[in-house]
């Protein structure tokens, strides 16, 4: 499988990371072959085994059908970036990316048909393929959605700060009181840390509601711009162990990031496409 960490602007970049991994097989099999004429004189195989038997040919027909597998055009599989990528280079990279999840899809529902009458492990291949296509369309839509939108518009600008010393107890009350479920930890106008939700209760179940906050609080954490895109800014919060981010403008905290009010703000947003729409 080829992961990519953001939208390739070219397609093609797309196309070589995905070639790359199928390529590697084909080397490795074309060197293998080559091995086997060399001290064998022929490229038929013993017996073929998991375990012991032939290991030249156990390892040339390894890497036959691992390259001739990855190359099935369905995600999560290379050959379905190679198809998307493909497809990319005459169309949006949404749309390419909407009809290589579709052939994907479909291609899965032919495993787990034949898997159930070949080979039951066929339809786990099917599963995994089908789910591996939606959640690459998913994760693209969701990342298009974000393009060209500033962090500003997204962030929570109502939130409410913590101090250090203040104890688990107050902030426990704030928790009940509003709908925040996380904080981030101000001292002397300068963001020193982030109380999640989580850590306030194992702290307290650990040592107590009188606990202060900076005995519990995360020390290290992402921080957003106001100004900058959202796309990479939520893409950092995917990756950060804190779910939280602080938001802000020229050195001064102006609001907060999480994974929920992003989940709402696409909600919003599509509503209102389809609402544009109608």
């Amino acid at each position: 499988m080829a992961r990519l960490e953001r939208m390739p602007e070219d397609p093609r970049e797309e196309l070589i990371v995905a070639l790359a991994g199928p390529a590697v097989n084909v080397v490795l099999a074309t060197l293998i072959a080559g091995g086997m004429l060399v001290t064998m004189g022929t490229l038929v195989p013993g017996e073929i085994t998991l375990v012991g038997g032939d290991l030249p040919g156990n390892l040339l027909w390894a890497n036959v059908v691992l390259a001739v597998f990855n190359m099935v055009p369905a995600f999560p599989m290379d050959g379905g970036r190679v198809l998307r990528a493909v497809l990319a280079m005459r169309m949006d990279y949404v749309r390419a990316t909407q009809i290589a999840a579709s052939v994907g899809q479909a291609l899965a529902l032919v495993f787990v048909f034949a898997g159930l009458f070949l080979n039951p492990f066929l339809v786990f291949i099917g599963l995994f393929v089908w789910m591996g296509a939606a959640g690459e369309a998913s994760m693209v839509q969701m990342r298009s959605s974000l393009g060209g939108i500033p962090v500003s518009q997204a962030m929570i600008s109502e939130f409410r700060a913590v101090s250090p010393s203040e104890s688990l107890r107050g902030v426990a009350h704030h928790i009940i009181d509003g709908f925040q479920q996380d904080f981030p930890v101000v001292q002397d106008g300068r963001i020193v840390g982030v109380l999640t939700r989580a850590d306030l209760m194992a702290a307290a179940a650990k040592d107590g509601l009188d606990t202060p906050v900076d005995s519990a609080m995360r020390t290290e954490f992402e921080t957003a711009h106001a100004t900058e895109m959202l796309e990479p800014a939520f893409l950092r919060l995917q990756s950060c162990a804190c779910r939280t981010m602080p938001v802000t403008r020229r050195g001064q905290l102006v609001g907060v990031l999480t994974m929920e009010n992003v989940g709402e703000f696409l909600m919003l947003q599509a509503a209102a496409g389809k609402r544009r729409g109608g």
